[in-house]
């Protein structure tokens, strides 16, 4: 099956309707390099009205060397966008593209193309997303109240498959009669979005399921993979990835299994899985545990413990408890917490939480705060941690009181000295006066 998503996919073995299987490598490595060197749909509508293409009729004939033109205009304006070190060879990229557009629509070599088919082949052509591609094209044949015009679409779907038929694959994707009613039928009112449904579903109508896979290869052209092949044993390699789901990691690369290139007891009708990324075995390690910390069941009300439900009986069946109070240790917050509940007769008592658990009274711990602490409780620090952050608070508590009786103390003795002083005046005062 294919569809529009980035993950794996399942796929079986290659067959004689497999999408571009038979394309000769070589012409599908240039048909995906002019992808790769190409620019983005709104960068290509930009060249056309440069060359004045969007002001004529759709089926109007040009001579080669505007095509030739418009097509030096691309490639310049994409080296303006590139750093010195990746433009592309005007000359050749030129000369290889315009052969391509000559060879797909120009049968009777008069020299001469539509400024149509011009516009569906680099629309197509051109980097970018297809459903970006496919509202361009839309807008090309449409009417005037918005709808589709089914002639002009036998039209487009005419000079689309034309691009297949250059690279020998007409026998599969050529056009018919029964390619277009394949799509739509005959009297059906299709608007913008039943157009973009029809062409990125999944599957999508069988003479154009060549489109989104080559888009899909230009998008995995970079992907690495640092896995063997089992059939040609390269080491590692780039593009999909397609794993057996029978044989015991048993792996392809997209050109052997395009191929039908098989080794061991593996077989061609086995099922198989693609792959668009590589994600390292530690990575999926990580992955794993993290979902299985999520899945832990909930607590039961007024009890630490937590109680693991028997599936395979009754409903709530409990089965043996499990007592994690050793694994996650309690903060001074949630024994807080703990205490404030058992006083009041209203509230029950408040679980320890674990890692991705929220509590049932509305209080949920911070994640990240939990796996720091099961990390230190790991380690043996966790109580250690509390014992100092606790006698640290004892001493400062003590020196304050310490501070608190040295000044009780300074100032009962100043209160002495100054009553003594005063008694001493008294004295020689009354000498003064007997004498």
């Amino acid at each position: 099956m294919w569809s529009n998503g980035g993950g794996p996919r399942e796929v079986s073995g290659p067959s004689p309707e497999h999408v571009m299987h038979s394309v000769p490598p070589i012409v599908a490595s240039e048909m995906q390099q002019l992808i790769d060197e190409m620019l983005d749909i709104w960068n290509m509508i930009e060249a056309f009205r440069e060359n004045g293409l969007n002001a004529l009729p759709l089926h109007t004939v040009i001579k080669t060397s505007r095509a030739e033109l418009l097509l030096t205009t691309v490639f310049h304006n994409l080296n303006k966008r590139l750093v010195a070190s990746q433009h592309v060879d005007t000359d050749v990229s030129i000369s290889l593209l315009l052969a391509f557009l000559l060879g797909a629509y120009d049968k009777q070599n008069s020299g001469r193309l539509t400024v149509f088919s011009i516009k569906v082949a680099l629309a197509t052509l051109c980097a970018g997303k297809l459903v970006d591609k496919l509202r361009y094209i839309f807008s090309q044949i449409a009417d005037s109240n918005g709808l589709m015009d089914h002639i002009k679409f036998t039209d487009f779907l005419q000079q689309v498959l034309s691009l297949t038929t250059a690279v020998f694959e007409a026998p599969t994707f050529g056009f018919s009669e029964s390619a277009v009613t394949q799509c739509f039928h005959k009297d059906e009112k299709v608007s913008l979005n039943v157009f973009l449904d029809t062409f990125l579903s999944d599957p999508c109508p069988p003479c154009i399921m060549w489109l989104p896979l080559l888009h899909r290869m230009a998008a995995v052209s970079n992907v690495y993979h640092p896995v063997v092949c089992d059939a040609c044993q390269v080491r590692s390699f780039t593009g999909f990835r397609y794993k057996c789901q029978r044989c015991a990691n048993y792996q392809l690369c997209q050109s052997c299994f395009w191929r039908g290139r098989t080794s061991q007891n593996h077989s061609n009708e086995h099922e198989m899985k693609e792959y668009s990324s590589y994600k390292s075995p530690t990575k999926q390690l990580v992955h794993s545990i993290h979902k299985s910390l999520q899945c832990i069941p909930a607590t039961s009300s007024g009890d630490s413990n937590i109680d693991i439900l028997n599936t395979s009986g009754p409903i709530g069946k409990p089965s043996r408890p499990l007592n994690l109070n050793n694994i996650v240790p309690a903060t001074p917050t949630t024994i807080r917490r703990q205490h404030a509940a058992t006083s009041s007769a209203d509230w029950p008592t408040s679980p320890v939480l674990l890692p991705g658990q929220a509590s049932h009274g509305g209080v949920i711990d911070d994640e990240h705060k939990l796996i720091a602490r099961y990390a230190a409780k790991l380690s043996g620090r966790a109580d250690l941690l509390y014992r100092t952050s606790a006698l640290a608070v004892q001493q400062e508590r003590e020196r304050y009181e310490w501070i608190d009786v040295k000044k009780k103390k300074k100032k009962k003795g100043t209160g002495r000295i100054g009553r003594g002083s005063k008694n001493e005046k008294k004295k020689k005062k009354k000498k003064g006066i007997e004498g």
